[in-house]
């Protein structure tokens, strides 16, 4: 799908890959109307350099064979001046091959994950660990006296790198993991496990399983009667549109760690929900985390890197977007961190309540922790 500029200058091509079905299409859905509403808004503003932007917008299916295949498409095929998607980190491998390693072009991954992406033509918006776990764990500690945890998690490496943070955490606070496995991504029959977790007594169930195995573990382990026994379930990446995607009882008291929830009550959050529930308002909600305040964030820090640019030359606008920072965003400033590829974000900690997400804590804006890029950048 191609969303034509108006006539003019010849346009600034911005290719966007989205998971619009398959598993993830309730999340892929909600990016791909980000990608459009704020291509919008900078054409309605007259563009960058004088030039409109045009969308070359992908379906990646929840495929990563499919990511691969577009990617390639709007690399080669599109000829675009930069890419963003993808929301696996193995579809983010699946992007990068075209893209970055063989078309040698910018490319922006706007999803919470493992943290680790170094590369000197990759930028990276969304939540790391560091921003995800390290205030969240001894907060949750803190608050509920927690001081066991089980990780039933997806076999990728998100929920590995992930889980691996949580342990140092955990026992630098006086906890300790009592369980860890990791299953298919659409394992179903979590009955042996859910069975261990009753035996074992834990207190916090940091759970990383991801759709679409993630609904049936739910059920199993509400069906057990693991939170109305007193325990405590954690799933950091979970957000409004997956939130809904479950049965609420399944899923109260559940808490979140992110970049945002739509009750975060700063007045460019409200206005921007509102801005996006008038454009799409029967669709997927636009959320933290899963990509879209990553891809919002994205887009708008690119966008200031080309002005400060004043050209396309990707050597200069990745030299711009090292330090690009937003002063309002879904959740608050960002400010890309020099040198690291990630962004200084503010966190929030998100409890499910009856079918909707409270902000229960604010953590302020937290550094991403990542390693330097020391590679010098590249140019197509």
């Amino acid at each position: 799908m191609t969303a034509s500029p108006p006539s003019g200058e010849d346009p600034i091509k911005v290719g966007v890959i989205a998971d619009q079905t398959g598993p993830l299409s309730i999340i892929g859905l909600a990016n791909a109307n980000v990608a459009r509403m704020v291509v919008g808004d900078v054409n309605a503003k007259g563009g960058l350099l004088g030039r409109p932007l045009e969308l070359y917008l992908e379906d990646s299916a929840t495929d990563d064979e499919v990511a691969a295949e577009v990617a390639r498409k709007l690399v080669e095929q599109d000829e675009v001046d930069v890419v963003l998607g993808g929301i696996y980190s193995s579809t983010r491998q699946a992007i990068k091959g075209p893209v970055v390693v063989e078309g040698k072009r910018l490319y922006i991954y706007p999803e919470q994950y493992e943290g680790q992406e170094s590369d000197p033509l990759i930028f990276c918006t969304g939540p790391v660990p560091a921003q995800q776990v390290d205030l969240f764990i001894p907060w949750l500690m803190r608050e509920t006296g927690a001081k066991t945890f089980y990780l039933p998690s997806a076999d990728y490496i998100w929920p590995r790198v992930l889980n691996a943070r949580v342990r140092e955490v955990v026992t630098a606070n006086g906890g300790e993991v009592v369980g860890e496995e990791y299953f298919p991504l659409d394992h179903e029959d979590y009955r042996t496990t859910v069975g261990r977790i009753a035996a074992s007594g834990t207190d916090v169930v940091f759970n990383t399983t991801v759709p679409p195995g993630v609904g049936p573990f739910l059920e199993q382990l509400h069906d057990s009667g693991f939170t109305s026994r007193g325990g405590q379930l954690v799933c950091t990446y979970f957000e409004e549109n997956l939130l809904g995607a479950v049965p609420a009882a399944h899923v109260e008291g559940l808490y979140s760690c992110l970049d945002y929830y739509q009750t975060v009550g700063d007045a460019f959050s409200q206005r921007l929900l509102a801005q996006y529930d008038a454009l799409y308002p029967a669709g997927p909600k636009f959320t933290g985390g899963s990509g879209c305040s990553g891809l919002y964030r994205g887009l708008r820090l690119w966008a200031t890197a080309v002005t400060e640019a004043g050209s396309l030359d990707q050597g200069d606008v990745i030299a711009a977007l090292d330090h690009a920072r937003i002063a309002e965003g879904p959740g608050g400033a960002a400010a890309m961190v020099p040198g690291q590829h990630h962004v200084r974000m503010h966190m929030y900690i998100g409890q499910a309540r009856e079918g909707r997400f409270e902000v229960v804590e604010t953590l302020g804006a937290i550094d991403p922790q990542e390693r330097l890029i020391a590679s010098p950048a590249l140019t197509a």
